[in-house]
Order: C-alpha cells, then sequence, then structure tokens
C-alpha cells in the first residue's frame, strides 16, 4: 500500500508501506493492505511504518484516511523521528 505523511508545512513520509501502526483515540490500531475504507482522528504517540526498514515517527494529532490502499496521514506536527 502506498502511505504518505503530511503536516502543514512539509511532506515527511512517501512510500510503499506493508503496515502502519497509529495512536487512536481508544489505542494504537495497525492499517494493513486491502484495510477496509477508514478515517480516523489520531492522538500524539508513536506512528510505526513497516516497509523493507522500519520508520517511527513522533506525531503531534491529526487525521488518518485509508481507501483503496492509499493511506494519508495528516498531523499536526511531528515532534520528532
Amino acid at each position: 500500500m502506498t502511505l504518505e505523511i503530511l503536516t502543514p508545512d512539509k511532506k515527511v513520509f512517501e512510500g510503499e508501506a506493508k503496515s502502519v501502526t497509529l495512536p487512536g483515540n481508544l489505542g494504537f490500531f495497525e492499517i494493513l493492505n486491502n484495510h477496509a475504507p477508514i478515517i480516523s482522528t489520531l492522538n500524539d504517540g508513536k506512528l510505526t511504518v513497516k516497509g523493507a526498514t522500519e520508520e517511527v515517527f513522533f506525531i503531534k494529532g491529526g487525521v488518518v484516511e485509508a481507501l483503496n490502499n492509499k493511506v494519508t496521514v495528516l498531523a499536526e506536527g511531528i515532534i520528532h523521528k
């Protein structure tokens, strides 16, 4: 699946991912390939991207949308990578 992580001022990540683990309002959840369509708000916390390697970002809230194997994360900010 294709993943984009965006903040108001820049694109932080764009590429292929096998899974994305996100900090939801009710706890962490994971999006995998062929996930059902979803839109969810996000809390501050760790966002983990698993692909050829694993990357970790610490986001400051936001929203995620998954549709047709494209996941878009609109984060209010990145605390640090």
